[in-house]
């Protein structure tokens, strides 16, 4: 997320905390650097220089709590400022007391349908009864395409393919959900093409016509400080709007996106991370700076375990925490990380993982799509019971997964030490790791 951004200011991070003495001079420097990794994240030039005077100044005038390093107090100052700049902390919420109409909209291109999915895919692991109405009459595939995101999930869309008129389609839709007794109806329109006058203008009509809950504007972070046009003539149109920034997961200008539309206070209370259905998040200012400066972000680490956890996985977890833990239940584990996302992803959300070089986590990654196919090509009672494993079973299980009997026995050898540090520990590590992340 963000990767050119995130290493600018975790550099300009390093160099200061770095140096042998914190003085102006340092304090100028530092400034410098985060300046230039701004600038470069496409961050407007006046909002640069505003936020890093307020940086410089504080750090220069402010008097450091007793106990508190005065490097480590300065990197607080840059978290709260650059928190401040990128948004309020407010929350997206539906009206628990009826249905709750969501009008999308967005310019051809913006990946508004694609975010959609990504929304009622959200809500639903939020417990919430979805429905999505396909309104898109101008786009061909628009509505297969919305309907093949939502399906897997058992979403379902109404849509109807003959009928050109929206305003009557989403009628047909809202009353069609209504009778099904759906918590949420969420309603795709059809993207404007280039200029933002046209999708003003509809959704006007479209709100006066349809009355939704919600309007939620979508904005792509690649046209960087041009989305403050969208989101300033989009906060004069809805007084009960909010914000979906896109592709956040490649913007060399996500940055700049952000702060652009944050400059205008409007709401952003989503963001795509990725390309994964489940890759949109809150948009939470502390937290998304946290993990961008490198301090991670629990919080949102505790929800994605959460929504893997079953009360299955917790017995499981306790029999490998008493190291009593099989092949099956390390396959099992690996699976359980593949749901959550990229392990550069969720290393980003530990405190202090970032700084974990990518080549390391890499390599990481690639061991475990290895170990991966290796288990796939075991029998069921190699998987409960490694101890079987002999040089006949291990050449016939490279030449099942189509590895080497040396990556085989290097697998084997991981698994009996993590069962052996696991028995001998009794769990204490994992379950301080736990603790440490709020999670006892």
């Amino acid at each position: 997320m963000l990767d050119n951004l995130k290493t600018g200011l975790q550099d300009a991070i390093k160099k200061f905390v770095g140096n042998d003495e914190i003085d102006e001079q340092s304090v100028k420097e530092f400034v410098k650097d985060l300046q230039r990794s701004l600038l470069q994240a496409d961050v407007n030039v006046k909002l640069v220089f505003d936020l890093t005077k307020k940086i410089e100044t504080r750090a220069l005038e402010e008097k450091i709590p007793t106990g508190i390093p005065k490097r480590d107090y300065i990197v607080k100052i840059l978290y709260e400022e650059l928190s401040t700049t990128l948004g309020s902390e407010r929350k997206f919420e539906l009206n628990k007391a009826k249905g709750n109409i969501i009008l999308v909209l967005g310019i051809q291109g913006s990946g508004k349908t694609t975010t959609i999915g990504k929304l009622a895919r959200y809500l639903t692991k939020k417990n919430h009864s979805v429905g999505v109405i396909g309104a898109d009459t101008f786009r061909p595939g628009a509505l297969a395409q919305i309907t093949s995101l939502c399906e897997p999930f058992d979403i379902e869309i109404f849509g109807q393919e003959k009928e050109k008129n929206a305003v009557k389609i989403i009628n047909n839709g809202i009353d069609y959900f209504n009778k099904a007794e759906k918590e949420v109806i969420i309603i795709d329109t059809t993207g404007r093409h280039k200029e933002e006058g046209g999708l003003m203008d509809e959704m006007k009509e479209l709100t006066k016509k349809i009355k939704p809950d919600h309007t939620l504007l979508v904005i792509d972070s690649t046209i960087g400080q041009q989305s403050e046009a969208q989101s300033k003539a989009f906060t004069e149109v809805s007084s009960i709007g909010g914000i979906i920034i896109t592709k956040l997961d490649g913007a060399a200008k996500g940055g700049g996106a952000i702060a652009a539309v944050t400059n205008t206070n409007a709401n952003i209370f989503f963001i795509g991370t990725g390309e994964r259905i489940d890759d949109l998040e809150e948009f939470v200012s502390t937290r998304f700076v946290g993990r961008l400066i490198g301090m991670g972000d629990i919080q949102t680490l505790l929800q994605r375990l959460k929504e893997i956890q079953s009360e299955d996985q917790e017995i499981k977890m306790q029999r490998i925490m008493s190291g009593k833990m099989t092949i099956n239940d390390l396959y099992e584990q690996l699976e359980q990380i593949n749901k959550m996302g990229s392990l550069k992803k969720v290393m980003e959300l530990i405190p202090g993982a970032a700084q974990v070089p990518e080549k390391d986590i890499d390599n990481i990654e690639e061991n475990m799509e290895k170990w991966k196919f290796i288990i796939q090509s075991m029998t069921k009672d190699e998987k409960e019971d490694p101890d079987l494993m002999n040089s006949s079973r291990v050449k016939r299980i490279a030449k099942g997964s189509g590895r080497s009997e040396k990556e085989i026995k290097e697998l084997l050898n991981r698994y009996k030490q993590s069962k052996q540090m696991m028995k001998a520990s009794k769990g204490r590590g994992m379950r301080q790791l736990m603790k440490k992340l709020g999670a006892s």
